[in-house]
């Protein structure tokens, strides 16, 4: 299987991605979304609200199996990232390896 956490730091860093559970949500409401990644350790109401939008928009979730502040290490970023939506994968190989089912 694919690296995921290579092909999300790809992905922000040469990409378009929307960094955070607020801005991914509106990725999905604006249907810029191609695919969302999330936290197994984020709080449930949040997952379900992705869940649930990415569901009506026909939009993966992908779990990511660790804590909000190790996916904000793997995002390159200082804090806790609970959620992006990748909008355009630039570098990544995001889209291929994990969008199917």
């Amino acid at each position: 299987m694919a690296d995921l956490n290579r092909d999300v730091r790809l992905a922000v860093d040469s990409g378009e991605t929307a960094i955070g559970v607020r801005s991914t949500l509106k990725s999905l409401m604006e249907g810029t979304a191609k695919l969302v990644v999330a936290t197994s350790k984020s709080k449930k109401e949040l997952v379900d609200d992705l869940n649930h939008l990415s569901k009506i928009a026909g939009i993966k979730v992908i779990i990511f199996e660790g804590t909000p502040m190790e996916f904000g290490a793997v995002c390159g970023k200082p804090y806790s990232v609970s959620a992006i939506s990748i909008i355009q994968p630039g570098d990544s190989g995001i889209l291929k390896n994990f969008s199917s089912d």
